[in-house]
């Protein structure tokens, strides 16, 4: 049984070491490869299958919930359904659902079970405000050393990286194999950053004062919104160095449209809001970047062409396979052994993926499970922007901003690219997907417990 009404609980020891694990776990995942290896997916979904069982251990030795409460099934169905639908296309039971590629089905079957998996257990070990601020930190950290690591070798110039030996050209790309994965993780974290230094903003408006202006300057220069806003400039470095052209437009769009959009829902916007999101456009875009180069992102936008790019000819060759699987798919993971049968021609490229996820998925799970998790997404957007509307608690109003961010940056960027196939891509905005739940319902700190 789950519980029907929310109440804060105090951390456990083993509640610590379970956060504790989950951010080593969020830092540890883009390392090798963004986990795009076999060996490197073997290694968290060891991790996360190995964290679920002590989970479950330590819930039969102390008889405790498995799930604490109700909103937690909730959150969980969408991908329970996917979990079923994948073994009713391995297993073929329906002759309608089945797969062209059970090999890679049953992989895509295992990724997702490993995927559900880590949605419990951060559900359930970051129902406190200590342990939400854990999580953003590993987040924040995972963001700065990825464009770190990006930055530094993109400005050496080396001929291959240190670490995996990979060729980053004159592009930054982190640990990342591809540099448009690399933009996407830090944008996603860029969108944390900014939610959580919005939340330590203040809300009440004062009187014109020179003495507490420049009292609340110092004590800004020493606080953790300077970290922020220092962390905020290296990530947008990072995404600037990436040349990534939907990567950039997308999270400045992003940063744009919510803004625009939490004007008509905050009730008590903070006072330095507009400052902030301006100095985001100004300082960033403008001053670091003209810095680091967002002319050639500017010049690579304006480059871009149909008539240069065989994107949209991968896109409009899926078509017919979308067509004739319209409602259950060719299969989990089997886009690239489908898509050769369809191509009429070979292109510049090796198409592994359709570099447009919403493409790629209603080819391998039909239009039917694509629209339910496409459902999933936008009610999490809908639960942040009423998080943002209804809550008074300053960090989940905050990081309610960041998620929404987030998400409309992801529904962006994978218009033309395959951000979602990278598991430590996924795995970060599952993370999000999750926020949005927990700042939507977790009660405040100081908030009476019910009994």
């Amino acid at each position: 049984m789950t519980r029907h009404t929310s109440e804060v609980l105090p951390m456990r020891p083993f509640d610590r070491i379970m956060i504790l694990a989950i951010c080593a776990l969020v830092i540890w995942v883009p390392i090798p490869l963004g986990s795009n290896r076999i060996w490197a997916l073997a290694i968290i979904e060891f991790a996360i299958t190995s964290l679920a069982i002590a989970h479950l251990v330590y819930c039969v030795k102390h008889n405790t919930l498995i799930l604490r409460y109700r909103w937690q099934k909730h959150l969980l169905i969408p991908s329970g359904l996917m979990l079923c639908y994948l073994c009713l296309q391995l297993l073929n039971w329906i002759p309608a659902i089945d797969t062209v590629d059970p090999y890679q089905t049953a992989q895509q079957l295992l990724k997702t079970f490993c995927y559900t998996l880590f949605i419990l257990l951060v559900s359930q070990y970051c129902q406190h405000s200590q342990a939400l601020r854990w999580l953003f930190i590993a987040i924040i950290v995972s963001g700065c050393l990825q464009a770190f690591y990006g930055t530094l070798l993109n400005l050496l110039q080396l001929d291959t990286s240190p670490i995996w030996g990979y060729h980053d050209g004159d592009r930054a790309r982190g640990s990342f194999v591809y540099q448009n994965h690399f933009a996407n993780y830090l944008a996603l974290c860029l969108s944390i950053a900014f939610g959580w230094l919005l939340s330590e903003l203040k809300t009440s408006k004062k009187e014109f004062d020179l003495r507490t202006m420049l009292v609340d300057m110092l004590s800004t220069l020493f606080s953790q919104k300077l970290i922020l806003r220092l962390a905020i400039i290296i990530m947008v470095i990072g995404l600037i160095l990436s040349r990534s052209r939907m990567g950039n437009a997308g999270f400045f769009t992003a940063l744009g449209v919510v803004s625009l959009l939490s004007m008509f829902i905050y009730r008590r916007p903070p006072t330095l809001f507009k400052p902030l999101v301006v100095s985001i456009f100004i300082l960033d875009l403008l001053i670091v970047g003209s810095i680091f180069g967002v002319d050639k992102v500017k010049q690579r936008l304006e480059d871009t062409s149909f008539t240069s790019e065989t994107r949209d000819e991968v896109v409009i060759d899926s078509l017919p396979i979308i067509e004739s699987n319209l409602y259950t798919g060719t299969g989990g993971g089997s886009f690239y052994t489908v898509f050769p049968q369809f191509q009429p021609q070979f292109y510049s490229g090796f198409y592994d993926h359709a570099h447009n996820e919403y493409v790629q998925f209603v080819v391998e799970y039909g239009v039917v499970m694509t629209a339910i998790l496409g459902l999933w997404v936008l009610y999490a957007f809908w639960l942040a922007c009423r998080t943002m509307y209804l809550r008074n608690n300053k960090l989940y109003k905050g990081i309610a901003f960041g998620c929404a961010m987030a998400i409309v940056h992801m529904l962006l960027h994978i218009l033309v690219d395959f951000n979602l196939q990278s598991p430590a891509n996924t795995l970060l905005f599952l993370t999000i997907l999750t926020l949005c739940w927990l700042v939507r319902y977790l009660p405040s700190d100081n908030q009476k417990r019910v009994k």
